[in-house]
């Protein structure tokens, strides 16, 4: 006997892909629009097919902007990964301190980003923060408006004080979906730490430590707010980063057409990258449930 599908279901979640529809697609589609025409003003709109595309792709301040993406996105991984992971195997892992660590462990993802900025701003000046009169009385030559290694380094101690719990925190649940059968077993052959995480701990990971690094990386490619407000993209260019560099052109120069260009080859290399990641994690998935 055939069943019957019930499909009334598929009307509960209608209002949300409206809703997705109007928020995502709907400005979605206008970008495409800007992105083949150009402008004079007075709503007047000149076809001009892939032009901007190809000026973009050939403009060597987005392979720039581009080029000190990417170099912050692995700095930010290369470090916050391995750091999360050791401060997961270091956390208390039952208890009133497992808790209380995982609490004071969340707090600095509550902040908003903006307050972030601020937070690390202030902290950074050698009249007021800490962190430069600190530095200052210790002989050190630190400004981080006006040195650019002064200026990332600022930044990555920021991105890295304020997401490393996060990726601790995923590790950490990683960890605890252990049986204490595996420990027990490792502990009768004898097996040393090193062995215990290389082939026990990490291999139980690797699922929640590709989301840790799938949602880092989306994160530190489309940072935006914390730059600006700690550094403005200076130096220079220094810390011009795509996102900043996108609303410099859109919005301080007016140029919408390069602009929405622009953002849709920024939005399909995010897309084209998590795509990747998402496999790499369906594969690992399925390797796991052999």
């Amino acid at each position: 006997m055939e069943k019957t599908l019930n499909n009334k279901a598929w009307f509960l979640v209608l209002p949300v892909l409206i809703l997705v529809a109007f928020s995502a697609v709907v400005p979605l589609m206008t970008v495409v629009n800007y992105s083949v025409q150009d402008t004079f003003g007075n709503n007047v709109f000149y076809w001009v097919g892939l032009e901007w595309f190809a000026d973009m792709l050939q403009s060597d301040r987005m392979w720039n902007a581009l080029g000190r993406q990417a170099l912050f996105s692995a700095i930010i991984l290369a470090i916050e990964v391995p750091l999360g992971i050791f401060v997961a195997l270091n956390m208390p892992k039952k208890g009133f301190w497992s808790s209380f660590v995982l609490v004071t462990m969340a707090l600095p993802l509550l902040i908003p980003f903006n307050v972030v900025g601020t937070i690390w701003q202030i902290f950074g000046r050698v009249d007021i923060g800490l962190l430069g009169y600190v530095l200052a009385k210790l002989g050190v030559d630190y400004n981080y408006t006006a040195d650019a290694f002064d200026a990332w380094a600022t930044l990555i101690v920021m991105d890295v004080w304020h997401w490393t719990s996060l990726v601790a925190l995923l590790a950490f649940a990683g960890l605890q979906s252990i049986p204490e059968a595996y420990y027990q077993a490792a502990k009768i052959d004898q097996a040393s730490r090193w062995a215990v995480f290389r082939y026990i701990e990490l291999p139980k990971m690797q699922g929640v430590l590709l989301i840790a690094i799938l949602l880092r990386f989306m994160d530190s490619f489309m940072i935006y707010t914390e730059p600006f407000v700690l550094t403005g993209g200076g130096p220079g260019n220094a810390t011009t980063f795509l996102s900043i560099d996108l609303v410099k052109m859109a919005i301080g120069q007016f140029d919408l057409g390069p602009a929405a260009a622009f953002s849709l080859m920024y939005f399909l290399v995010i897309l084209l990258i998590s795509w990747v990641f998402y496999t790499v994690m369906i594969t690992v998935e399925k390797a796991e449930g052999k």
